[in-house]
């Protein structure tokens, strides 16, 4: 199964990449890592994850880095909602689920 962001999420996944590399080169491309690593397990087992919000909303966390990846399965595409701090605006994202 495939993945797609939510418009938004883009620029939110874009602005970590950007911060990580700015505090430690090579940070960044760790944060990359593990996100494509936790996307890869979400798309080969979408159901995994514990559901968060109707309809098929889930939330996978990250280990290294204080990120959930917040996602809806639809039926041929995993589609990103956002990719949230744990501890910051913990509910923005929840207009994002369309």
């Amino acid at each position: 199964m495939k993945y797609r962001f939510h418009r938004a999420v883009t620029g939110e996944h874009f602005d970590n990449i950007v911060f990580y590399e700015n505090r430690l080169p090579g940070l960044g491309a760790d944060y990359l890592n593990e996100f494509e690593t936790v996307m890869a397990h979400i798309c080969s087992a979408p159901n995994f994850y514990p559901t968060i919000a109707a309809p098929d909303i889930h939330k996978a966390g990250m280990k290294r880095f204080p990120f959930h990846i917040i996602y809806r399965v639809m039926p041929a595409q995993i589609f990103v909602l956002a990719v949230a701090h744990q501890r910051r605006r913990p509910a923005y994202w929840m207009g994002r689920s369309t």
